[in-house]
């Protein structure tokens, strides 16, 4: 008995599931998450790899002193920290304008299907 309600849940929520996933809202969403985050992926890359070939092959101009014992070194490695931080508030504010909303409706559909 209760693994014929265990599969009938299971179904439900495949269907549920299969359901939001053919949306037309699911797709936008993939897509504008896709459409973020590849770009801001591969420029947060190159701005790293180029961190980490300057500390390899440009050891002068890495060593260069800016103020004090400041190098441009260290300067560069702090600021990995900072693009970081800045890449996640960017997304964050992305995420809650362009991409919550979308969720929310799939999500309310997700719940709704799964009743049914």
């Amino acid at each position: 008995m209760e693994d014929e309600h265990e599969r009938m849940v299971l179904e439900r929520e495949a269907r549920a599931y299969q359901a939001v996933s053919e949306a037309r809202d699911f797709q936008e969403l993939k897509r504008r998450y896709k459409n973020f985050v590849v770009p801001w992926t591969i420029t947060f890359m190159v701005w790293y790899l180029a961190y980490v070939a300057c500390n390899n092959w440009a050891r002068d101009f890495m060593s260069t002193k800016v103020i004090g014992h400041v190098n441009v070194a260290l300067i560069f490695g702090l600021l990995q920290f900072v693009s970081t931080f800045v890449i996640a508030a960017i997304y964050g504010r992305f995420a809650n304008r362009k991409l919550d909303p979308i969720a929310a409706g799939l999500n309310a559909k997700y719940k709704r299907e799964r009743r049914r």
